[in-house]
């Protein structure tokens, strides 16, 4: 007699899963399983589905509501489901009004629900920012300060999904932050879909620069600031300087730097080059030593030469990079660089592989920089507890979820430190 979220997807899905619950709970539903999906490849959204499946031969008697960015762009497609119960779009599934309309049309079968509810979310201009007073399953605090997208990088689908670019007034963050910080988390994440275009659609037009060192200023009690990822050659002065200046903002940037090579950048529709993103990793570096870089790396676009991949490849040295979320290209339907001529499926894996490879080797070289030193820890669940670089180390459940430590790094194992 509960309500399940399933979360698939990004930062800003958690969020969102949060409110959703939230909001479905205090409707007074129950038995439904709420599915957030992804879209940002086609092995997201085959997952998604596969997702569905396997939820409705585990729980047969739960409805099943689907919503997410995979939801909002496949409406029909996820409709056509015999699984699945209601499909709801972005812009409808953190409102309150949209949950208790549901759980009325339950309870009286004339009161009327559309099977799919989704809106155009191009049309969707405002934004009503989605807080919750506490995160249940997660001992850092996630925050939503911006959502859609106003770029149109060839291989995304995401802004179809999400909309356009709006912001979070910085007042209303500080005082989300300010009740999560007093409902006992040590740390806030800030997340977004274009993090770096926060605020010109607000009064003044700040940027995130700005928002991150109010965040500082008026709730002194956060322990933990973290941003995640940006797009580097859009960072702020303010941010810059925060980044450099501002101990409890965490050492630790994920950047969205996609490719390694000017022509394929360039056919991405990045707004950055190669020598873009090694300046600007080498000038934080050389302000804040302590600082990690993580960075998502796309395998295979359209075009890719052998020597455009080696570029990427040499990228990871270049700007010092610790964490890679490597993409093995996937065509997304209606996105320009699924018309353009495409890289084999089995250099598409070669090229993923060796880009992973490369990741574990300069992860076991950044791990074994940590060994000797001592840390301070966010203590997570499961064994789990993250240094201020955000590097996973194993700890022992005499560990309290949610506590900061100070720790003696002894050895690694390849992917974690130990203790």
């Amino acid at each position: 007699m509960s309500v399940t979220l399933v979360t698939l997807g990004c930062r800003l899905n958690l969020v969102e899963s949060e409110a959703m619950k939230d909001a479905a709970t205090a409707s007074g539903l129950s038995d439904i399983v709420i599915v957030n999906t992804c879209a940002v490849t086609a092995e997201a959204v085959r997952q998604a589905r596969q997702t569905i499946r396997k939820i409705k031969r585990d729980t047969p008697d739960k409805k099943i509501i689907v919503t997410g960015c995979a939801a909002q762009i496949e409406p029909e497609r996820f409709a056509a489901l015999d699984e699945v119960t209601l499909v709801i779009g972005n812009d409808s599934k953190t409102k309150r009004e949209t949950w208790s309309e549901l759980a009325q049309s339950l309870r009286d079968e004339d009161h009327a629900y559309p099977r799919v509810r989704v809106a155009d979310i191009m049309a969707v201009t405002e934004h009503a920012p989605h807080f919750v007073s506490a995160f249940s399953e997660n001992t850092r605090a996630f925050v939503e300060v911006q959502n859609g997208c106003d770029h149109r990088c060839t291989f995304c689908i995401i802004p179809y999904g999400r909309g356009v670019s709006r912001s979070v007034p910085m007042g209303d963050v500080v005082d989300q932050i300010a009740k999560l910080v007093d409902a006992g988390h040590k740390e806030a994440v800030l997340t977004g879909v274009d993090l770096t275009s926060y605020g010109p659609d607000l009064p003044g037009s700040p940027k995130l620069g700005q928002l991150v060192k109010a965040i500082l200023k008026h709730v002194p009690d956060l322990k933990r600031l973290r941003i995640s990822s940006i797009d580097s050659v859009e960072a702020d002065d303010d941010l810059i300087d925060a980044i450099a200046s501002e101990s409890r903002l965490m050492p630790h940037l994920h950047l969205s730097l996609q490719s390694g090579d000017d022509l394929i950048l360039k056919r991405m529709k990045r707004r950055h080059l190669r020598n873009d993103a090694i300046r600007i990793c080498t000038e934080l570096k050389k302000a804040r030593p302590e600082l990690v870089f993580g960075a998502d790396l796309i395998a295979g676009f359209p075009t890719e030469s052998d020597e455009a991949f080696e570029n990427s490849l040499r990228l990871v040295d270049e700007c010092d990079l610790a964490f890679l979320h490597v993409f093995p290209y996937s065509p997304r339907n209606g996105t320009p660089a699924a018309k353009m001529p495409q890289v084999k499926s089995n250099i598409i894996k070669s090229r993923a592989k060796r880009l992973r490879e490369k990741g574990e080797e300069v992860l076991v070289k950044h791990l074994q920089t940590l060994v000797g030193t001592e840390q301070e820890i966010l203590v997570e669940r499961g064994g789990l507890a993250r240094t201020q670089c955000f590097t996973p180390v194993y700890v022992s459940d005499r560990f309290e979820a949610g506590s900061l430590a100070r720790v003696k790094i002894v050895a690694h194992d390849g992917k974690r430190l130990t203790i």
